[in-house]
């Protein structure tokens, strides 16, 4: 039997990430080798794919590279570093508190260290969840929680399918969506931001997707003064949450 092969946040193996995935392990994504015709790879993406777990095909080139044990039988899994939530457990937070929700949404973050300094900021100001796309975003692995400097284990993040659909819940919770860019309507030192609120942040080089922005109520843009355009991700995401947090006293 083949022995299974667990280094940091990546399971690789056929029989490893089998396994993983029959245990309920949280995963990310799994990458299989493209155009291979074994029928275990097909088990794996098959039952990968019905527990919501995203399947990528690529080269063995790339899995190569990836591979820590150099033993990956064509399939590499990376894992979350923590369970995932849902939405409504972050809105069960803020009730449990107290306190009108304050969440946080990701459109797209692909780059780990900038979703872990975002955790970070959101757990220092007191937001009540992180909510974060299954596609084209980076997951809980462990770079993101090393950037996050510990803060991961103390913030409920929610990874959902669907971002538009997990905006109109909030919607229909009561919360207000504010969303970020550069030419924003509401500037934010005059924008009211002391109710229920989720303030999406959008990625490191498109700022939010066409749709995401549709779904949003309002739009907030950053004073800037110097030469550059915009802030990091992070960055203008730490600025934004410490104003909300300046408001609500």
């Amino acid at each position: 039997m083949e022995e299974q092969k667990w280094t940091e946040d990546r399971i690789e193996g056929r029989n490893a990430v089998l396994e993983a995935l029959r245990a309920g392990r949280a995963i990310d994504k799994i990458y299989i080798a493209k155009g291979e015709v074994d029928q275990t790879l097909g088990h794996i993406a098959s039952k990968a794919r019905s527990q919501g777990v995203v399947v990528v095909e690529t080269d063995r080139r790339k899995l190569d590279q990836m591979s820590q044990t150099r033993a990956h039988q064509g399939v590499v899994a990376v894992c979350a570093v923590k369970e995932y939530c849902t939405v409504q457990d972050i809105l069960a937070i803020a009730a449990e508190r107290n306190e009108p929700p304050f969440v946080v949404v990701c459109d797209e973050i692909s780059d780990p260290h900038n979703l872990g300094a975002i955790i970070r900021s959101a757990e220092c100001v007191g937001a009540h969840g992180v909510v974060i796309p299954k596609r084209r975003s980076a997951g809980l692995t462990a770079v993101v929680d090393k950037a996050a400097a510990g803060a991961v284990e103390h913030m409920a993040i929610a990874r959902v399918p669907n971002l538009t659909a997990a905006m109109e819940e909030l919607k229909k919770a009561g919360l207000w969506i504010y969303g970020t860019a550069a030419e924003g309507a509401s500037p934010l030192w005059k924008t009211d931001l002391t109710g229920p609120i989720a303030l999406v942040i959008g990625s490191e080089g498109d700022g939010m997707s066409r749709l995401v922005r549709e779904h949003c109520d309002f739009t907030i843009s950053i004073p800037l003064r110097g030469q550059i355009s915009s802030l990091n991700a992070s960055a203008a995401a730490a600025v934004l949450r410490y104003e909300i947090l300046r408001q609500r006293g």
